[in-house]
């Protein structure tokens, strides 16, 4: 266990350069008396640690040092080798770069560990749409990737839901969510969405913009997502639902759907269940339980029993008429 310790602790310096003997104690859960005798013994065995000492101190390496490590464990290995799994770097330009670094990785691994790499690409293939969905390969992802790691301004016209919007944005960060590619950028001060795809035109200027204080892409994302779902599931609905029906919302709910459903009564004679579960506005909820179509009824709210109704009145009379033009 020290062993592996004293690697982390290589690794760390290696990367961060100045570090806290605190936040070295924190990241191996030992104690910052364990992290100064681990230091002194990687001193005395030839490693260039030094510290630097008062209110902004820590451990650092000689600069210019660079330790080569081929400690990787089985484990380790197969999970760098995850990255590398073609289609989103591809689509990002970065590619070849993939490739190249997974060579680069290859030779430096042992023999064994190399066989361990190779055995996890022929079980694990990553397919990021999802089902009877293709993914997007957006025109301007490629530039909107180069705005990203440059950190430079963009100006986009934007298709949205509603109009079409001319932006100057900074682009923070990208993200892929079931084969959809979005840019989260950073539009009077305020981290906002866009999907890559809705982007019409676009100019990456030579404007640089400094990284926002704080702001943490994927915290960002996960909250963001929280908010969506709960701004397009606001209402709720009490619905009997037959086995088949129960299985059925398995595919065609959204996960925060499935997520929250909540089983109210015991199943009937028949199979059939009362549940509660998260809905969208009327008009969205009425089209999402016609998708189940007999399989399903609606108990509460009045308004939404009331909708289903109508739609179904409304769906028996367009049928009904057809029927009548055709015996004409």
């Amino acid at each position: 266990m020290r062993a592996s310790r004293l690697i982390n602790i290589l690794t760390t310096l290696q990367a961060k350069g100045l570090v806290t003997a605190e936040v070295l104690a924190a990241e191996n859960d030992v104690s910052v008396r364990t992290i100064y005798r681990d230091i002194d013994a990687l001193s005395l065995s030839g490693v260039p640690v030094y510290s630097e000492r008062g209110s902004d101190g820590g451990y650092r390496l000689l600069d210019g040092c660079r330790v080569r490590l081929n400690g990787l464990t089985p484990s380790e290995a197969e999970a760098m080798f995850l990255s590398g799994i073609p289609g989103a770097a591809a689509d990002l330009g970065l590619g070849a770069l993939m490739a190249g670094a997974q060579k680069k990785l290859t030779a430096a691994l042992p023999e064994d560990l190399r066989e361990s790499a190779r055995r996890l690409q022929t079980k694990f293939y990553l397919d990021a749409p999802t089902w009877l969905a293709e993914g997007e390969q957006p025109n301007y992802l490629q530039a909107v990737a180069g705005a990203v790691w440059s950190s430079k301004r963009i100006r986009i016209r934007y298709r949205s839901w509603t109009a079409e919007k001319n932006r100057v944005a900074d682009p923070l960060g990208i993200v892929m969510k079931g084969g959809a590619w979005y840019v989260v950028a950073r539009v009077d001060n305020t981290p906002r969405t866009y999907r890559i795809s809705r982007v019409l035109d676009l100019i990456v200027t030579d404007e640089g913009f400094d990284w926002p204080k704080g702001f943490d892409l994927a915290g960002y994302w996960n909250e963001n997502t929280r908010r969506l779902e709960l701004d397009l599931y606001p209402n709720w609905a009490t619905i009997r639902i037959s086995p088949h029906g129960l299985k059925e919302i398995e595919h065609i709910a959204p996960p925060y759907v499935r997520a929250n459903i909540g089983f109210v009564a015991e199943a009937d004679e028949a199979g059939w269940q009362t549940v509660r579960l998260p809905v969208a506005h009327r008009r969205m909820a009425v089209h999402e339980m016609l998708k189940l179509g007999p399989e399903v009824e609606v108990i509460d709210p009045p308004e939404l029993r009331d909708a289903m109704r109508q739609a179904i009145e409304t769906l028996m009379n367009r049928y009904a008429q057809g029927e009548d033009d055709l015996t004409k």
